[in-house]
């Protein structure tokens, strides 16, 4: 593998998002290079907080070497798909979450994965992910919590990323209000319906990526004290009830949209029954007529009417006289 000297000079510096230096007393020092990692890390009073956008596979590999990294851990994180877990490899930890991001309306997905050491955070962003410079400059607002150690910038990552799913679930909502209007309609929409369906399949599979997040978040919240201080455990467990609140509104919202397509169904149903029975009202008053004047329709000689000359305006007045009572029978009944 070719020498990385500065990363300036190198392909890979789209892919490194951030890679900063901090005193343990929280103070940031400076940006680095990638290769000045392991000299950095020689002072003992010092952390790295590094950030990449999907990187290739030789960059990964500069980070085993700077890091000293797990093979399998380096392994999963040159695959993107990868399901949400938490794996302790000697004393550092390695994190997949999922991401979700609102884009056009429908829900794009990514993936973060993450090395957490004694000295060392390194967050590797997949896919729909927005950046975590926010989460990074929040931290640094506070380099009394920083202090604690790279654990207060995971806190920091999980707390962005659970921050960013209740907006898409806001957002849902304030979709499936503009829609009712389309939706209490005796008329059948399909674009409706299939957005309602879009919409479904989307919160389905962000409850997928969110709810493993909690067991996630719990295992950090219980889990790792040499890795997650006792004075952070507070900061998770607020992370975790976030998670938890939001699990929660993926499914009422979820609930929401089935409801919303059954009540569409029902109430197309209805209209259309309300048709069919108007249809079968103005058939039966045009079934008394037909049989009646059938009758005449027989080649017979010996027809009485033949020689009243008001028979026919009778047979007239008693075929209107059946077809109101009828029409008001039906009209009663709600029929028509």
């Amino acid at each position: 593998m070719a020498p990385f000297n500065d990363i300036t000079d190198q392909p890979h510096t789209s892919m490194v998002v951030n890679c900063v230096a901090y005193r343990n007393d929280g103070t940031r020092l400076r940006d680095i290079q990638i290769d000045d990692i392991s000299e950095v890390l020689k002072e003992t009073d010092t952390f790295v907080w590094v950030g990449l956008h999907e990187p290739d596979d030789s960059l990964l590999l500069k980070l085993q070497e700077e890091f000293d990294l797990h093979d399998l851990a380096i392994e999963d994180a040159q695959q993107a798909h990868q399901r949400t877990k938490v794996e302790t490899y000697g004393d550092s930890l390695f994190i997949v979450v999922q991401t979700a991001q609102l884009i056009q309306g429908h829900i794009a997905f990514g993936e973060t994965h993450i090395f957490l050491g004694k000295r060392y955070l390194i967050t590797i962003r997949h896919g729909a992910s927005l950046s975590y410079t926010p989460a990074r400059h929040t931290c640094e607002k506070t380099p009394e919590l920083l202090a604690h150690g790279p654990s207060y910038g995971l806190y920091g990552v999980f707390d962005y990323i659970v921050d960013n799913l209740l907006p898409i679930v806001r957002e849902f909502r304030e979709e499936l209000q503009t829609l009712e209007k389309d939706i209490f309609t005796d008329t059948f929409n399909r674009d409706t319906v299939r957005r309602l369906y879009d919409m479904q399949r989307d919160l389905m599979t962000l409850r997928l990526a969110a709810a493993p997040m909690q067991d996630v978040v719990n295992q950090l919240v219980r889990l790792h004290p040499e890795l997650i201080p006792d004075e952070l455990r507070a900061y998770f467990r607020d992370v975790y009830d976030h998670v938890f609140r939001v699990n929660e509104s993926i499914g009422a919202m979820r609930e929401m949209l089935a409801a919303a397509i059954n009540v569409n169904l029902s109430l197309v149903t209805f209209g259309q029954n309300e048709v069919m029975k108007k249809l079968a009202g103005w058939a039966a008053m045009l079934a008394a007529p037909t049989l009646i004047t059938s009758w005449y329709g027989m080649n017979f000689t010996h027809m009485p009417e033949l020689n009243q000359p008001w028979a026919y305006p009778t047979i007239m007045v008693v075929v209107a006289c059946v077809v109101g009572v009828i029409y008001f029978a039906l009209k009663r009944s709600r029929w028509l």
